[in-house]
């Protein structure tokens, strides 16, 4: 029988084991370094959707059919007013219900508030973020997608070219409050729109005949601040879809030309459907960055308050498109910074929240889905 003495656990140490050199341990610990880092990242991001979840989901969703607080999705916000009777009992209403309950109360009323932007709801908001990202979707994929493929395919290498890379690239660090400055002077006051009578401030009149073609801006409209928006992330869109084209392989391209294709056809027939996955998802998730700047449509675009939506009184798309909206980034900001915060502001800021976080997740799983199912259509 074998003593304790002589077990394997008794025996010490392996002496035929390698010890770890300090480069070991300096490759463990900055493995380790790495990955606290990266689990940091990870609960930082999970803290905000658990924080935002936990105070904006009561808001919007409910626990009677259809589970969602449609009042809140389909009302236009308005200014809450809280009444209080003598026995402490809060009534929250909207403007035209005030008069009602205080005349209901009588000699019970003991007093009354009102919350700026906390009643009704968020559906002019939600039109309005809709409206500028359809416009700004449109704009940065066509400016985008074009600028790429002649930076990749019809551009010869050289200096100048070199400098409108390096330009592009500088452009994306550009703060984005320059480019709601930008817009202000370039689209809200300074673009050509055609006009019978030129406003004084126009800063160029060309008569047509018919008509004027005068340089006196779009004002503080939907197509002021989706062509805003459009140039915030055009630097992004560019680089994306350009790296997107130079991962095809250039034989697609000499097989086109060598059956007879022309330099475009091979361009549309047998480069663009093989980068377009990759185009796609970067520009998707670049417009739902595009979507919650709040600085470039503050000076170009939105409103804090408007009662009505921007189809309301106008005829045409045209009409629609040069209407001043409200959206949601300008609408958060307004609850949070310039009115005074109370339970009912919170729980409209939350609830504003909580909808544009669904929004922007919606536009980030569309566009991994869109990949998905383009790269399973063109695969090479």
């Amino acid at each position: 029988m074998q003593s304790p003495s002589d077990s394997p656990a008794a025996a010490g140490p392996n002496p035929f084991a390698k010890h770890k050199s300090r480069r070991e341990l300096h490759e463990w610990l900055t493995r380790w370094i790495l990955r606290a880092a990266t689990y940091a990242v990870l609960v930082a991001t999970a803290a905000i959707f658990i924080h935002i979840i936990v105070k904006g989901a009561p808001i919007v969703l409910s626990t009677q059919a259809p589970f969602v607080n449609t009042a809140f999705l389909t009302k236009l916000p308005e200014t809450m007013h809280i009444i209080e009777d003598k026995q402490g009992k809060i009534y929250e209403t909207d403007p035209k219900g005030s008069d009602v309950i205080k005349q209901q109360l009588g000699d019970n009323f003991r007093q009354e508030k009102t919350v700026s932007y906390s009643g009704g709801g968020i559906l002019g908001p939600i039109v309005g973020t809709t409206l500028l990202v359809a416009v700004c979707m449109a704009v940065a994929l066509f400016l985008g997608i074009s600028a790429a493929i002649y930076l990749n395919e019809y551009s010869k290498h050289g200096r100048f070219i070199e400098m409108v890379r390096l330009a592009i690239l500088n452009l994306a660090g550009v703060p984005s409050v320059v480019f709601g400055l930008f817009g202000l002077s370039a689209f809200v006051l300074g673009a050509p729109r055609l006009v019978d009578v030129p406003l004084e401030r126009s800063l160029l009149v060309i008569p047509l005949g018919f008509t004027n073609l005068s340089f006196e801006g779009w004002d503080t409209s939907v197509l002021a601040g989706g062509f805003t928006l459009a140039f915030v992330i055009l630097p992004v869109v560019i680089t994306a879809c350009e790296e997107c084209l130079k991962a095809v392989p250039q034989g697609f391209r000499e097989t086109s030309l060598a059956l007879g294709a022309t330099k475009w056809q091979t361009i549309w027939k047998s480069v663009l459907p093989f980068a377009l996955p990759g185009i796609l998802t970067s520009s998707i998730l670049g417009i739902a960055r595009a979507a919650g700047e709040t600085a470039p449509i503050m000076f170009t675009a939105a409103l804090a308050f408007k009662d009505k939506l921007p189809w309301q009184g106008n005829s045409g798309l045209m009409g629609t498109l040069t209407e001043s909206v409200q959206a949601l980034p300008y609408h958060i900001y307004t609850l949070a910074a310039r009115i005074p915060q109370n339970e009912w502001s919170e729980r409209a800021q939350y609830g504003s929240v909580f909808v544009f976080l669904v929004l922007v997740m919606s536009l980030a799983a569309s566009s991994v889905l869109l990949r998905r199912k383009l790269r399973a259509k063109y695969k090479w």
